[in-house]
């Protein structure tokens, strides 16, 4: 992971845990370029010593001295390369979750040096795994390809059934016989232009030895009916010459019959295709979701971590980073019934708050191969640096999707570029020509049969295209980006620094607990 996650949540809160002095160019970076991007400018506040209950218990919440020094940090380094160091991870993620409630691991990198067996052994693992994901992307890609081809089929198709639909209405008699003008011209274009010297046009507009029926293209074009053409001028029919007439009588039916065919023909071809659409779309989606699971553990298995002056070349060593995350919310209800906040703000609607422990693992291992299946076992130095935040909600959310994009951004664009994004430049394209309940409509109702039941049965494709639609939620995380979180209002800052006590509080009792368990000196007891 590139970005530093002290430094992030700096940019997600500046007024809290950025340093005053670049507050508020961090801000306009934010707006501008993202948190990502504020981030590397960002500089957390200093951490100094508190006695947290002691003041708890002096000071009113209202004097806010949580965010008057909102950090508590404590590192611990523990050398033991005769033990193993995965239980101290696994005790830190078991307090976590016993003491917050919920845990969850941020950041997994690792990196190892070039002469060692780990290092070839796990690039092996990780071009395999892209070369699956490769595979996997050929095939998706000529999917797309095909369903872009379909699309633009079906909108030819649209085009031409549209003036199928204006010639055989009956109401407007303008678009009636525009439409029989532009279906003529196509039947001259791509019918009766395949007889070569004995077409309309070859006849019309012929050289020094050919006929020349010069008449033959308007009187085609202005006739409306075969009767145009049988009947004579005292009868309604068009004035014209026997060899004309003749010529007429056999392409107008013709002509006529064509009509007839190549619209169920025409109509019959988009069913199918619109068919086959369905099944290509769902099919790419599907493509989408099972190379996510390659792609995601090629990702992890790149060599990550921050290399350092321990990674001498030919040694035997690999470096771990881990990042626990521990969310406890922090319930306003024990302050207000002992006094501490008004019972009025039972009745406000604030935002959530919640106590965050972050405990950074950082490891220096000789790995060890311990069985002939890939497993390793790992002996060397850890340090842990425990730190603690109060964030809300929306600061939350915010950090969460900036650590995926940070983390797993480029992959997931890539993904996102293959076959989501595409397919989102032609999502009212699909949305329409997949939308069954209207096609099925519109049939029944050509058809001049009884119009369907009302629409509560469900597309069973409009979940397939939630996929690939930008929902509400999505568009709403994208303005909090540009626009920033909402400041805390006077009340909301009570709340935040009770949590940002709570929270300090409770990272002390984790870095106590972890040195107590293995007799190392700790604070003294306190309340």
């Amino acid at each position: 992971m590139a970005v530093d996650i002290h430094k992030l949540i700096a940019a997600v809160s500046p007024d809290t845990y950025c340093d005053k002095e670049f507050i508020a160019e961090v801000k306009d970076i934010a707006k501008e370029e993202g948190y990502l991007k504020a981030a590397e400018k960002a500089k957390v506040v200093s951490s100094d010593y508190m006695e947290v209950q002691h003041l708890r218990l002096a000071k009113s919440a209202f004097s806010l001295q949580g965010l008057k020094n909102p950090i508590e940090k404590h590192r611990l380094d523990y050398d033991a390369f005769a033990q193993n160091l995965e239980p101290i991870y696994f005790f830190i993620l078991d307090y976590i979750q016993a003491e917050y409630g919920e845990a969850e691991r941020l950041v997994d990198n690792f990196t190892s040096t070039a002469g060692s067996g780990f290092f070839s052994e796990y690039q092996q693992r990780a071009t395999r795994m892209q070369e699956e994901a490769m595979k996997i992307f050929q095939t998706a890609n000529a999917v797309l390809r095909s369903v872009l081809n379909i699309v633009y089929d079906l909108k030819e198709f649209k085009l031409r059934l549209a003036q199928y639909d204006d010639y055989n209405q009956k109401d407007d008699e303008g678009k009636k016989i525009a439409a029989l003008l532009s279906l003529k011209q196509i039947w001259l274009d791509q019918v009766d232009i395949k007889r070569g010297n004995s077409s309309i046009k070859a006849l019309a507009v012929g050289g020094a030895n050919q006929p020349n029926f010069i008449t033959l293209i308007d009187a085609f074009m202005a006739l409306r009916s075969l009767d145009d053409v049988i009947n004579s001028p005292e009868k309604g029919g068009l004035d014209l010459n026997e060899r004309v007439r003749r010529l007429l009588q056999q392409r107008v039916g013709e002509f006529f019959r064509w009509i007839k065919e190549s619209d169920v023909e025409l109509r019959k071809r988009f069913e199918i295709e619109r068919k086959y659409l369905m099944s290509q779309v769902n099919s790419l989606r599907l493509y989408s979701q099972w190379i996510k699971p390659y792609l995601k553990a090629a990702r992890q298995l790149e060599q990550r971590a921050s290399p350092d002056a321990s990674m001498a070349s030919m040694f035997n060593t690999a470096i771990f980073e881990l990042v626990l995350l521990g969310k406890a919310k922090y319930d306003p209800e024990g302050d207000i019934q002992s006094g501490e906040i008004p019972k009025s703000f039972r009745k406000l609607d604030l935002r959530k708050y919640h106590s965050i422990i972050i405990v950074e693992f950082k490891y220096r291992s000789a790995p060890d191969r311990s069985d002939q299946r890939g497993g390793y076992t790992y002996r060397g130095k850890v340090t842990m640096t425990f730190t603690s935040y109060g964030l809300n909600d929306d600061e939350l959310n915010v950090l969460k999707k900036e650590l995926a994009k940070d983390d797993m951004g480029d992959v997931y664009q890539w993904i996102e570029g293959a076959t989501t994004e595409s397919l989102g430049a032609l999502q009212d394209d699909i949305d329409e020509f997949l939308d069954n309940k209207k096609w099925e409509e519109k049939k029944k109702k050509e058809e001049k049969k009884e119009e369907s039941k009302n629409g509560d049965d469900e597309n069973p494709f409009s979940a397939l295209f939630s996929f690939f639609k930008k929902d509400k939620n999505k568009k709403d995380e994208g303005k909090d980006e540009k626009e920033g979180i909402d400041k805390d209002t006077d009340e909301e800052k009570v709340f935040r620094s009770q949590a940002i006590m709570e929270a300090r509080w409770k990272c002390r009792k984790a870095y106590d607990s972890y040195k107590k368990s293995n007799s190392m000196p700790a604070f003294p007891p306190v309340l």
